[in-house]
């Protein structure tokens, strides 16, 4: 059963537009090289959070108020949300996972924000999680929003909503909306315009 925000936002139009209607930028998405094995801390996620995972018929958003939600929730994880290492909290690397009392890292704040816009109303196939290199050279995960206007990146770092060009960052990885369960290889962005993608350590 559909949630009531979820039926407001299909009366507004916000969900229901097909991933070819329109491209405004070029290239507006994150397009997919080959299949790529998923980040370590992925394995086994789909059994624990079966959302993380969950596929819809729609994979495309569109609308200005989905967007205004996207930026709710992303500013208000990263409000409220301390930011802790795995290392800290869990004493060994990768724990993918929802935040904590004490908090969480870049990829359990993700999981946070895709879990409330799914609640929400947010097509899961629209939000797909996606692994990066920052702007220096660090590995990091954010929430990839797919809109009508391109590629929009929820992130732990900034609160400011970006499109996925914006943002500078290197995109390694990324769920594939069809099988949310399996990951692509992207390769896009930042560092790939100075470097070979040959030199860019994989998650």
């Amino acid at each position: 059963m559909r949630s009531g925000l979820a039926m407001v936002l299909i009366m507004v139009g916000i969900i229901g537009s097909p991933l070819a209607a329109a491209e405004p930028r070029s290239p507006a998405y994150l397009a997919p090289k080959k299949a790529i094995a998923a980040p370590q801390g992925f394995y086994g996620l789909c059994k624990t959070y079966t959302w993380a995972c969950a596929t819809s018929r729609v994979s495309v958003v569109s609308g200005t108020a989905v967007l205004k939600l996207a930026d709710s929730i992303n500013r208000s994880v990263n409000l409220r949300t301390r930011q802790i290492s795995d290392r800290v909290q869990y004493r060994q690397d990768e724990v993918w996972a929802l935040p904590t009392k004490r908090g969480g890292d870049c990829e359990d704040l993700v999981l946070l924000k895709k879990m409330r816009l799914i609640n929400a109303g947010v097509p899961a196939s629209s939000l797909l999680i996606a692994t990066v290199l920052d702007l220096r050279g660090g590995r990091h995960a954010v929430l990839v929003l797919r809109t009508d206007a391109g590629d929009m990146v929820l992130d732990s770092l900034k609160n400011r909503i970006k499109h996925w060009i914006d943002t500078d960052y290197t995109f390694l990885k990324l769920q594939n909306p069809r099988h949310p369960q399996t990951w692509d290889a992207i390769f896009a962005g930042g560092r790939l315009q100075i470097a070979p993608p040959t030199i860019i350590a994989m998650r």
